[in-house]
């Protein structure tokens, strides 16, 4: 078995009396496509906050690659090869489509105070190589055409392509999507798992948070269950669908509402 490319062990939050995580300890194999399920409130984005650095836990630890990660921004996190998409994508609504994925690479030379002053030539070359790879990625998730429109005017299902857009420009090894599909028209979706599928063949691996158990069931393996901020089940997709106890608690309750 290979080493896991990220894991946690007794991952814990704690928000004042209340537990959302609950000393979960996860292993996700490199060059996998995890699914992580659960009913609402079940602690799933709490994880991800934990695994990206948006929150500090309370106890336990995170590691990428084996290297301990525990409450590392997520500026440092991304530099190191994890990327994350959000449930409700927020672009620079006024920039363009293009200049949304040109912002997303870390330590511009231009972003400093004296940057654009003392290296002109420099910023110059870099924008150029910048722009560049931009509007390959934006080709790549089928937005190139979109590139000069204005980032608030697109779709929501193009805004979840944008946010997958802004993520490889980091190219980072492990990529956390939350709920791709959520809000997203068939056409769109399908786009999404076609780009998914083909990143995962090159090598990237995957953990995403889904309430659309056809797309988990279809596209994930392993499916990790998590309840009242435990995991409560880790198997294949089959397994899942076969387990009584995922079938009456957490798969009927998200195919209710």
């Amino acid at each position: 078995m290979a080493e896991p490319i990220l894991s946690t062990r007794g991952l814990t939050r704690d928000f004042g009396p209340f537990r959302a995580v609950d000393e979960v300890s996860l292993s996700i194999r490199p060059g996998s496509i995890t699914g992580l399920i659960g009913p609402n409130g079940a602690g799933k984005s709490t994880v991800f906050n934990l695994l990206t650095g948006v929150l500090k836990p309370t106890a336990g630890q995170v590691a990428l690659n084996g290297q301990d990660v525990t409450g590392l921004l997520p500026d440092k996190l991304f530099a190191l090869g994890l990327g994350r998409t959000f449930q409700i994508p927020r672009p620079f609504a006024r920039m363009s489509v293009l200049e949304n994925v040109m912002t997303a690479p870390l330590g511009q030379i231009g972003e400093g105070i004296l940057g654009p002053f003392l290296h002109r030539a420099r910023v110059r070359e870099e924008e150029a190589r910048i722009r560049a790879r931009a509007l390959e990625v934006l080709d790549f998730v089928t937005l190139a055409p979109l590139a000069d429109h204005p980032a608030g005017n697109i779709s929501g299902g193009q805004m979840k392509l944008l946010e997958l857009a802004r993520v490889l420009m980091g190219d980072p090894a492990v990529i956390l999507l939350d709920e791709p599909a959520a809000g997203v028209n068939p056409t769109l979706t399908n786009i999404l798992i076609e780009k998914i599928e083909e990143l995962n063949r090159q090598g990237k691996t995957f953990l995403i948070i889904e309430h659309d158990m056809d797309f988990v069931m279809q596209h994930c393996d392993p499916v990790i269950a998590l309840a009242e901020g435990r995991a409560v089940f880790e198997g294949t997709a089959e397994e899942a669908q076969a387990n009584p106890v995922l079938l009456d608690a957490y798969l009927g309750v998200m195919a209710d509402g």
